[in-house]
């Protein structure tokens, strides 16, 4: 009965409730945030200084850089700042960045598909300032004589029988 008898609260803590039991990988150190904060800011100033600096002549070219640069950044937080890696949680955080990933890319490539084939399909000169440059030479002459009045429209159809007896 002189046994030692252990405080309730040091069984708690030295059981499930202990934050070390997942080694200090899974935390975050000042060196690592450190670091990672450093990447960040370095990772945010270069596009910066590419696009201020003009440093390529195609536009297409930064926008790649750019978005590269970005993309690393984005690993950059998620190691140093989201604490990401393939053990945590059993997997399942990994499984929902993919998950993720593949959403954003088909976003990302349907809305550029439909944005490109817009831009492809619309009409182009058809706003008042270009109408004059695709209108031809022609029919430009006969308006500045004041021939064409008005555009001539094709008569309303009501139904299908109506086609088959028009001149």
């Amino acid at each position: 009965m002189s046994g030692h008898h252990e405080h309730p609260a040091r069984v708690v803590a030295d059981g499930h409730g202990h934050h070390d039991d997942h080694g200090g990988a899974d935390h975050g150190t000042l060196k690592s945030y450190t670091t990672g904060f450093l990447l960040a800011v370095i990772l945010t100033a270069i596009p910066f200084w590419i696009v201020l600096g003009k440093v390529f002549e195609k536009s297409s070219t930064t926008a790649l850089v750019v978005l590269a640069l970005a993309a690393v950044q984005v690993v950059v937080h998620m190691i140093y700042f989201l604490h990401m890696n393939t053990k945590s949680e059993g997997g399942w955080s990994m499984l929902a960045l993919i998950f993720t990933i593949m959403l954003v890319v088909i976003m990302l490539s349907g809305s550029l598909w439909v944005m490109y084939h817009l831009n492809h399909n619309m009409m182009p000169g058809m706003t008042p300032d270009q109408m004059q440059e695709a209108t031809p030479e022609s029919i430009q002459q006969m308006q500045n004589r004041h021939e064409i009045r008005e555009t001539p429209q094709m008569p309303k159809m009501h139904d299908m029988n109506s086609m088959h007896k028009m001149p």
